[in-house]
């Protein structure tokens, strides 16, 4: 099988990172796609981070009824700082016959070389880099990544936060079920 892990901070969810999902899943021929949202990101501080439990179920809420999109908390469950290579050893290990894909979007490329084991995380998965808005177009950035080009879409999570806290309007970056959690929970406001 051909595994596509996307991992982040997803705080919260919204449709850029479905798009991206799926957009990746139909050019690679993906059998599925592994959203795995971080306990704590390396290159991001934990200050104002919705707590996982949040974050996990809004992803649960986003992925439900696509057949190829999955969710695992294993890096929510191992806590503390969340690297990229932990996870992609314990997804090798889990899922020993499969061609693992790793999702990226171009704003973490330029950082790639600092990531903890990021030479061994080349050879363990194809790195696939998506162009996003406001970043360099996705080329050859670093060699052993993958380049595509996907539609973008211009939503980041930072948005979605400082919309909701300056009482604007979400809910159309967001998808419905998201939404209404975010809405329900009283988040980011």
């Amino acid at each position: 099988m051909k595994t596509g892990i996307l991992g982040g901070t997803f705080d919260p969810v919204h449709l850029g990172h479905l798009i991206l999902a799926q957009e990746i899943k139909e050019k690679l021929g993906l059998d599925r796609v592994i959203f795995v949202p971080a306990y704590r990101a390396p290159h991001k501080g934990k200050n104002g981070l919705l707590p996982a439990r949040h974050r996990l179920k809004m992803l649960k809420l986003a992925v439900r009824g696509n057949p190829f999109f999955r969710v695992s908390d294993i890096e929510l469950r191992r806590r503390g700082i969340s690297y990229t290579i932990d996870t992609v050893n314990a997804f090798g290990r889990r899922y020993p016959g499969d061609e693992l894909f790793f999702i990226a979007g171009s704003d973490l490329v330029p950082d790639l070389k600092t990531w903890k084991g990021y030479r061994s995380l080349l050879k363990a998965v194809t790195f696939v880099v998506a162009g996003r808005p406001g970043y360099p177009a996705p080329g050859k950035m670093v060699p052993g990544v993958t380049s595509l080009r996907i539609r973008t879409v211009d939503i980041s999570a930072a948005e979605i936060r400082t919309r909701r806290k300056n009482g604007l309007q979400v809910r159309y970056f967001l998808p419905e079920a998201v939404f209404r959690y975010i809405v329900t929970n009283r988040l980011y406001i």
